[in-house]
């Protein structure tokens, strides 16, 4: 591991706005009251990589509750330190497995789920590691809120194919879907934040994909 990381790694240990593995537990189910000390509604960045996507959304929405969630803790630092910097109160970040989400939050407690610009896992058989995977939706469902909705916006043709191809096949409900999002009526303030990697696809000239569903 470089320099760099160790450092990084180091310092968020310090940060009051990342909590680590078994450092979150406590708060399933109490996240609103417990950590960010208010009644707002609760909202997940999976995968959240940087940061970007949940610093942004949560100075968009000073009345949501926004978590970023994601193994990563070189990345998350970025997006921590930036909330820090910025003054930004209701963001943290929670260095977990995805895979162990029920750990962490209780039946209906997420208001929302982002998922923005995952690893698509193209491989056959990785598909159980695709974030929009049944084995993934069947945790989304338990932890939102009967009229929570799950947002994917990816780069990756067939990530969005596949999502679209389960949401029919499990009879979801689609409320939102675009091939080519900046051309689309759905391009608004809240889709239009850009990652790190989204400004590297859209100078490289991909479409960017679209999804919004809920259970």
């Amino acid at each position: 591991m470089g320099k760099d990381k160790l450092r990084r790694f180091a310092e968020i240990d310090t940060f009051n706005n990342v909590l680590q593995l078994d450092a979150g537990k406590p708060f399933k189910g109490d996240w609103a009251t417990g950590f960010f000390k208010n009644s707002n509604p609760v909202v997940l960045e999976l995968a959240c990589g940087k940061g970007e996507y949940t610093v942004n959304l949560a100075q968009l929405f000073p009345d949501k509750n926004f978590i970023g969630v994601d193994y990563k803790g070189n990345r998350i630092w970025r997006g921590a330190k930036t909330a820090i910097e910025e003054n930004v109160p209701n963001v943290a970040f929670l260095r977990i497995q995805i895979e162990n989400l029920l750990d962490y939050f209780a039946d209906g407690e997420v208001d929302e789920i982002w998922i923005t610009f995952p690893d698509p896992q193209p491989q056959l058989s990785r598909e159980k590691k695709r974030l929009t995977s049944p084995r993934f939706l069947d945790k989304y469902i338990k932890i939102l809120k009967p009229d929570g909705c799950v947002n994917l916006k990816t780069d990756n043709d067939g990530l969005h194919a596949y999502t679209a191809e389960k949401i029919e096949e499990l009879k979801l409900n689609l409320h939102a879907r675009t091939e080519d999002l900046y051309n689309s009526p759905y391009a608004d303030e809240v889709l239009s934040i850009k990652t790190y990697y989204e400004k590297k696809y859209l100078k490289d000239n991909k479409n960017i994909n679209y999804l919004k569903f809920s259970f």
